[in-house]
């Protein structure tokens, strides 16, 4: 039941600021789909948007969000010709969804001549909040909204070995000098100066403080407060486990050029190894056992809309 000054209200948006209204899960749309070969994603994807629906009737059954429209859509892509929405989520394939929404929306003839900086500050792509109230909310309502996530441990060593294993000129002067001064003892002058260095121990010490000397950042937030998945209804989630067959079959969905195939190159650092299960089992080794459950509940949200299986 919606108050009686909401049910009043002029704007339809009212009950975005702070009524939690269970989403219908609404059938997608597979006109498009050609062939019985993404008849095992098809399924997948079902699965997981059942799960979704089921956890965050379950879960909002009690709570109230108190956030703004404008707020929930911020990190939320346009693609206005195949009518699509992506939330970005850093870490989980979205340089090369980005890429692939240029050239959808023909910003690109090709995925594969796009610059890292062309794709991150080039301002080709249009964010959802950059819209009026009126077109975000026919947006919101009208278009395919899809998500791509992965294994929040997975996402967390990545963004760590992405941010402070290389040489970074934003990262090592605005966290690394922060995280250093507070959680390194007797930390030299060259490491206090750079912020270079930091260690995986330290990333976490400043992660899990409550107090911590510099805010949080899109890369390591939790996908619940970057993507809002129980009050803004997805249509598809894709996993970055399963990137290639998942992003495969959406542009299928959506109708894409069929010359257009996701990528499969690594964005950067290209020649690392992959954050793999194995790769950060050796970074939470540097953990006490009480840090890794503290990191693990830090994400605990994330760990269970996403049916993703604790470490």
């Amino acid at each position: 039941q919606l108050p009686d000054q909401q049910k009043t209200s002029k704007s339809p948006l009212s009950w975005f600021r702070g009524v939690y209204l269970p989403p219908a899960l609404h059938p997608l749309n597979k006109t498009l789909v050609k062939g019985n070969k993404w008849k095992d994603v098809d399924s997948t994807q079902e699965k997981r948007r059942s799960f979704l629906h089921d956890f965050c009737k379950k879960y909002n059954s009690r709570k109230k969000l108190q956030t703004h429209l404008v707020h929930l859509v911020s990190r939320i892509y346009v693609e206005d010709r195949h009518k699509v929405l992506y939330c970005e989520v850093p870490k989980a394939g979205c340089s090369n969804w980005k890429r692939v929404l240029m050239v959808l929306n023909g910003l690109a003839t090709s995925a594969h001549n796009i610059s890292h900086d062309d794709v991150h500050y080039g301002k080709h792509l249009r964010q959802l909040d950059s819209y009026d109230l009126k077109g975000i909310y026919t947006r919101l309502n009208m278009y395919t909204k899809f998500i791509f996530v992965r294994d929040p441990m997975e996402r967390l060593v990545s963004a760590f070995r992405d941010k402070f294993e290389h040489p970074n000129s934003y990262y090592h002067p605005v966290f690394g000098k922060a995280i250093i001064k507070k959680y390194r003892h007797n930390a030299d002058e060259e490491a206090l100066k750079t912020g270079s260095g930091v260690k995986f121990k330290e990333f976490i010490q400043y992660l899990l403080d409550p107090h911590r000397p510099v805010g949080m950042d899109i890369h390591w937030e939790q996908v619940s407060k970057l993507c809002y998945p129980c009050l803004i209804n997805y249509d598809f989630i894709g996993k970055f486990e399963t990137l290639e067959e998942d992003a495969n079959y959406f542009l299928q969905l959506v109708g894409a050029p069929a010359d257009l195939k996701f990528p499969k190159f690594k964005d950067r650092h290209s020649s690392d190894e992959r954050t793999s299960a194995e790769v950060v089992r050796q970074y939470l080794k540097e953990l006490s056992k009480e840090e890794r459950q503290l990191t693990y509940d830090f994400y605990y949200l994330d760990y269970l809309m996403f049916n993703y299986t604790s470490p």
